[in-house]
């Protein structure tokens, strides 16, 4: 089984110094996704919550909405020549009963560790329609200084990015701003595919009353990930694209970036945002 970190020689110049040494580095594997036994997806991911991985993305692909559609999850043979399991290779079954989706090309992606939606025939493609609807009445309300302090608690839990400084974190908070769940990955799609993956097996879709913090840009395709799994709020330390802000005003997100202390720009979904009474 793939390690979450490896030892690499490097030569080190600092200052005119050089010097070899051994730098701890991300691991990068691919992982192939398949659905009752045929090939969906193949994304390069940091080894660790492969199951987990592989049922956040058909949450967001939209095969699952509750863990009472998922049979089982399991690793099978690889591709190497003596079928041996190299764990890079996950079959998911669905429960008895639960359609299965037409598996075509437009389904049948490669997705890399930096777009988890390369491959998507258009853009309406992924805008998939949920199960979990935002409504508007999930009591999500947040004060700026709230928000405020919720990347210093992401960054503090991620153990990962300590050793090597090359993970992605995504980050399951309560609106009391309690820690609920911290995946790390080096494609930050994977990453909050693993936080999503994990409460639906546990039971716990949708995420109506949680508040998802991400360690980097928020894209579509996190907002889209986020809407798949009833989450009405979602946080940014940095920068959203046009389409993530499009998607999270019609999903009635409300999207938050540039969170780096008490500072931020709220995108979307504004009334979720508890101001003082005196702020313009």
């Amino acid at each position: 089984m793939g390690r979450v970190t490896e030892r690499r020689r490097v030569l080190r110049i600092r200052d005119g110094a050089v010097s070899a040494r051994a730098d701890t580095l991300v691991a990068e594997e691919p992982l192939e996704i398949r659905l009752n036994g045929r090939p969906l997806a193949i994304t390069m991911r940091t080894p660790g919550d492969d199951f987990a991985l592989a049922v956040g993305f058909l949450v967001s692909e939209g095969v699952l909405a509750d863990a009472s559609e998922l049979a089982s999850v399991v690793y099978c043979a690889g591709a190497t020549a003596d079928g041996s399991n190299t764990y890079n290779v996950v079959d998911v079954r669905l429960a008895e009963g639960v359609v299965l989706p037409d598996i075509s090309l437009e389904r049948n992606v490669y997705t890399s560790s930096s777009c988890g939606l390369c491959g998507k025939a258009s853009l309406d493609a992924v805008r998939t329609k949920t199960r979990h609807p935002l409504t508007g009445q999930d009591g999500v309300r947040l004060s700026p200084a709230q928000l405020s302090v919720l990347p210093d608690r992401l960054r503090a839990a991620q153990q990962v990015f300590d050793r090597t400084g090359g993970l992605h974190g995504a980050a399951l908070f309560t609106p009391e701003g309690e820690l609920v769940d911290l995946r790390e990955d080096v494609g930050r799609h994977n990453a909050v595919d693993k936080v999503v993956g994990r409460a639906l097996q546990q039971g716990r879709l949708p995420l109506g009353e949680s508040v998802l913090l991400v360690s980097g840009r928020a894209s579509f395709e996190l907002v889209q990930k986020a809407v798949m799994a009833g989450i009405p709020m979602l946080a940014a330390v940095s920068a959203p694209s046009s389409l993530a802000v499009e998607l999270a005003r019609e999903s009635g997100m409300t999207l938050v970036g540039f969170l780096r202390g008490a500072s931020m720009n709220v995108y979307a979904g504004e009334e979720r945002i508890a101001l003082p009474v005196d702020a313009g």
